[in-house]
């Protein structure tokens, strides 16, 4: 009712501009609380993948927030209202995401939640910086995301709660050499995704400087299921590892083809690998493979929320999406809290300046210069087919060299 009423006072067009641009102005009047808050409720946007090759994570971060936002308003809600969770389906695709962003934020949303994809979110950013609403990405990983790669500038109402590229490269790297005392290693990688050109050159650079060589670097573009030709130019050079930063489609392909051909080599991967569907795509030939995630539901810090989540739906949470999820709502929600605003301008600089703050997967603080998480860990799993489980190895602390 509230909403039809600011709309028929205003404007349909002025209605939306105020929504956009113009909050921080009107907050004071008292005019863009009643309308954000319609009917007693606040709008919280969601733009995630549930339909195609990212939908498990999707479907599971979905869930995942709504539990969240369900204990949110049993508690009392924000500001004394029931939070609202919108989520509509991007299909992991940069056109889409951006026409989700607009509708969202059409629809009222005060702050979006997501993409989790790198290339969904860097096409996302620049609608949401003109709206001057914020957005909390959620396994985006490319440092692109909260940096304008054009201008070098820290976007001001973007940030994540996940840890970046850089980071997960390097974490891959190390545990290659020192771990699995890898020498020399391939690479084999998307062409046509930031997400993979990125994580190659950052295992590359960061594997050379532990002593490695990679020997190989060969590229398939998205979609492409048939890696036969560049697995066969990897075979001759005898690497010791093969770093795949996949969807965990194209992983277990390329792992039955590798084996197929007759190639050993340890096979390793990233946080995209963190399906099931790995396993059922890949079966024996993935068995014994490593990977690098957000994190691992024997963690001792997100123990209650697995339960939780097993409890509302009795299955396992897909990791590790649904947990940086809920880290992006407690995040938004505590900027309301302490603010006591809804302006995109007053929440950002709540958030940048965020410290210690206690959320699904233990404690996050936010580096102002870069709107990234500090000293965010990573795990590292293997691939247990016969258990069809991925087992936690061990944990890497960015502080550690």
């Amino acid at each position: 009712m509230i909403d039809k009423n600011c709309k028929k006072f205003f404007g349909e067009g002025i209605y939306l501009r105020i929504l956009r641009g113009l909050a921080g102005a009107l907050l004071a009047l008292g005019i863009t609380a009643s309308c954000a808050m319609a009917g007693g409720e606040i709008k919280i946007g969601h733009s995630v993948s549930l339909t195609g090759g990212a939908s498990m994570w999707g479907q599971s971060e979905r869930l995942a927030l709504e539990l969240l936002v369900k204990k949110i308003n049993a508690q009392g809600g924000v500001m004394g209202k029931k939070l609202k969770l919108i989520s509509y389906d991007n299909r992991n695709d940069p056109v889409e995401s951006v026409n989700v962003a607009r509708r969202l934020l059409d629809e009222g949303a005060v702050a979006i939640i997501g993409p989790a994809q790198s290339g969904n979110a860097i096409a996302t950013a620049p609608v949401v910086e003109r709206a001057k609403v914020p957005m909390v990405v959620t396994t985006a990983t490319n440092p692109y995301v909260t940096v304008d790669k054009r201008t070098g500038k820290t976007r001001k109402f973007v940030f994540r709660p996940c840890f970046i590229d850089p980071f997960q490269g390097t974490v891959a790297a190390r545990f290659a050499y020192r771990d699995l005392k890898a020498r020399s290693a391939a690479v084999l990688y998307d062409v046509g995704s930031d997400y993979g050109q990125w994580l190659a050159k950052y295992f590359e650079d960061a594997f050379a400087k532990e002593g490695g060589k990679v020997v190989a670097k060969e590229a398939f573009r998205t979609e492409e299921l048939d890696y036969r030709a560049q697995l066969g130019k990897i075979k001759q050079l005898n690497p010791d590892v093969i770093f795949i930063p996949t969807s965990q489609k194209e992983a277990a392909m390329a792992a039955k083809q590798a084996r197929d051909l007759g190639i050993k080599a340890r096979l390793l991967g990233t946080d995209n690998w963190g399906s099931p569907d790995l396993i059922d795509l890949g079966g024996s030939a993935v068995h014994g493979s490593y990977f690098v995630n957000l994190t691992d539901l024997s963690d001792p810090d997100i123990v209650g929320f697995v339960k939780e989540y097993r409890k509302a739906y009795g299955a396992d949470p897909v990791l590790p999406n649904p947990v940086m999820a809920q880290d992006a709502l407690l995040l938004l929600v505590n900027a309301m809290k302490t603010s006591k605003s809804l302006d995109g301008e007053a929440l950002a600089k709540v958030m940048e300046s965020t410290k210690g703050l206690k959320v699904t997967s233990g404690v996050l603080t936010i580096d102002p210069k870069t709107h990234d998480p500090l000293d965010k860990p990573a795990v590292i799993q293997k691939v247990d087919v016969k258990a069809k489980a991925f087992v936690f190895v061990k944990k890497f602390d960015p502080r550690q060299r």
